[in-house]
């Protein structure tokens, strides 16, 4: 005999049957069924779910961001209709622009009243189809395993990405039979297209006959799982190879073939590269503008291959010669077979001239200053060399992204989560709480500047109630510092709004019974690292750096990738 049951039960039953093991949500209204069902699935014996309750919906989206991101699974949030619901959608379209899974169940007025401009209405399918993956209105509780078991499908398959879930009360109350459902395929979507071979032979006979091959590695391994692959891949070639920012700990940083990081703020000498390479190897990535640099002048004098499992990412931007589409976990592999065995060791030692004029120039003075202030990379040093490239990173937008991107080390896969696409001001404290739930056997460090962290800072609640063991870096030094850097350079140094006045941070900790330090002087900074990482949960780190510090290298918008900056022009 079937079993008669609610949609809100259904959900539960549903989402316990796609594994979530944590949910992070904000109750309401319009969603209060649901949680009345949660309720009972998580206490006593029968629990089943963690239910992390956040003080903005936005955060749990970005939470749910940092849960999948580390974790590999999917990211789950519910919250209620209206302004909850549209709260998250800066975080779908984060984890749109950055390929995250996450599934974001919203509550919705009853079907009767759709369309009449109820209390807490909006047309959440409409406003959120453009930026995610799927977006789905479930109308009746018959429906409810299928649209969740679609939904998961959808989010964690082929280049994954975020689904929203509109669920109107009255299906939520609503009786039906339950029957779970399993979906393992969507008419006319294929998310792992089948390679075609003799794209495969095209790449390695380009790669074979190369003198100067480059490969330029993306988030696309992380998310493929294909790290292992790629280490064959560049090893029997002997290929150096960068990484974009999303796709830094998908190969390990101490490689002998990892020469750096892509982009505006990236390495010196792979940009330099990018404009001599014979042969340029995209995996998993998508040539963003903060790759290329001027597009018009980009590696034109390489044969482009293209490997991604997204088959509109080929010649979006860049003009590819060979274009392998597929899961780069089949497709690396399948080349690889087909490589000879290469030594190209004079092509590799071209870069290290260039790697150690930036040193000279730029990382020494940023990682070892013997007077001033102290700054945001001598900072990120402190901290990357106490955690010995084990720790989880996830930073902010701004300067602190830039100079933690970059000076972090990633010995681990799924070892960084950032706002690459969006470039999402408040990302970075939730994501970590999230990160923490991911991967609970892990440090997590969150880099934040000030700017960033006071747009969610009411997520010192979140951290307090759950004791999630997020060790924050505040790099605090009263900008909004990259806006005010592009100031600088294009308007004449007029620092409009940018520079901030900051609240007590070690009251504001204190509140929040959070632990806390402060480190000032230089001399100082490694014994508060230390104690940081000695607390037991959480620790706020505030470092009173630079004022008005530069990033540097950078490649100024207009010109080519390799008309990189090492000193400031403005």
């Amino acid at each position: 005999m079937k079993e008669i049951v609610s949609g809100s039960e259904a959900l539960m039953r549903s989402l316990v049957n796609e594994g979530v093991k944590t949910i992070f949500g904000y109750p309401g209204g319009a969603i209060m069924p649901v949680f009345d069902a949660l309720y009972h699935y998580t206490r006593g014996e029968g629990k089943q779910f963690d239910h992390i309750l956040v003080r903005h919906e936005q955060a749990a989206a970005h939470a749910a961001e940092g849960y999948a991101r580390v974790s590999g699974d999917v990211g789950v949030c519910i919250v209620t209709s209206g302004p909850g619901a549209t709260n998250t959608l800066t975080g779908v379209a984060d984890a749109m622009m950055d390929s995250t899974p996450i599934v974001v169940i919203c509550g919705q007025v009853s079907t009767a009243a759709l369309g009449t401009d109820a209390f807490q209405e909006v047309d959440l399918v409409g406003v959120a189809q453009p930026i995610s993956k799927w977006s789905y209105q479930i109308r009746r509780p018959e429906d409810v395993a299928w649209a969740v078991s679609r939904a998961f499908y959808i989010a964690r398959s082929g280049r994954p990405g975020p689904v929203v879930l509109d669920f109107p009360k009255n299906a939520q109350m609503q009786t039906c039979e339950w029957n779970p459902v399993s979906v393992t395929s969507v008419r006319s979507y294929r998310p792992y297209p089948e390679l075609d071979n003799a794209a495969v032979e095209a790449a390695a006979n380009l790669i074979n006959n190369a003198e100067r091959p480059l490969a330029l590695v993306g988030q696309g391994v992380e998310l493929g799982g294909a790290h292992n692959e790629l280490l064959e891949f560049l090893e029997k070639a002997d290929i150096p190879a960068a990484c974009t920012l999303l796709g830094l700990s998908a190969l390990s940083s101490d490689h002998p073939l990892n020469k750096g990081m892509l982009g505006m703020h990236g390495s010196f000498s792979p940009n330099v590269k990018t404009q001599e390479c014979d042969v340029l190897i995209a995996i998993g990535m998508r040539f963003s503008d903060r790759v290329t640099g001027k597009p018009s002048t980009y590696a034109q004098q390489a044969k482009i291959i293209h490997l991604d499992i997204d088959r509109a990412e080929i010649d979006k931007n860049i003009k590819t010669d060979v274009a392998v589409v597929g899961d780069c976990k089949m497709s690396l592999p399948a080349i690889t077979r087909l490589l000879r065995k290469k030594n190209h060791r004079e092509w590799i030692n071209s870069f290290e001239p260039y790697r150690q004029l930036e040193i000279e120039k730029v990382i020494k003075p940023c990682l070892h200053p013997t007077e001033g202030p102290l700054l945001m990379g001598e900072v990120v040093n402190a901290v990357a060399q106490a955690t010995k490239g084990e720790a989880v990173l996830v930073n902010d937008v701004g300067l602190n992204q830039m100079f933690s991107s970059r000076y972090f080390k990633y010995l681990r896969k799924r070892s960084i989560v950032t706002s690459g696409g969006l470039g999402t001001m408040g990302f970075g404290l939730p994501a970590a709480i999230g990160a923490t739930f991911g991967a609970p056997n892990r440090t997590v460090c969150l880099f934040t500047g000030d700017g960033g962290f006071q747009m969610s800072i009411q997520e010192l609640g979140t951290i307090m109630e759950q004791r999630a063991p997020v060790k924050m870096i505040l790099l605090n030094n009263n900008y909004l510092g990259n806006v005010r850097q592009w100031q600088d350079l294009y308007y004449e140094h007029r620092h409009s709004f940018t520079d901030m006045m900051n609240p007590h941070y070690e009251l504001i900790a204190k509140g929040y019974h959070i632990p806390y330090a402060v480190a000032i002087d230089r001399a100082d900074l490694q014994d508060k690292v230390k104690e940081m990482l000695a607390t037991d949960g959480p620790f706020l780190l505030e470092c009173a750096v630079k004022n008005e510090e530069d990033l540097l290298p950078m490649t100024v918008p207009g010109r080519n990738v390799d008309e990189m900056s090492l000193e400031a022009e403005w």
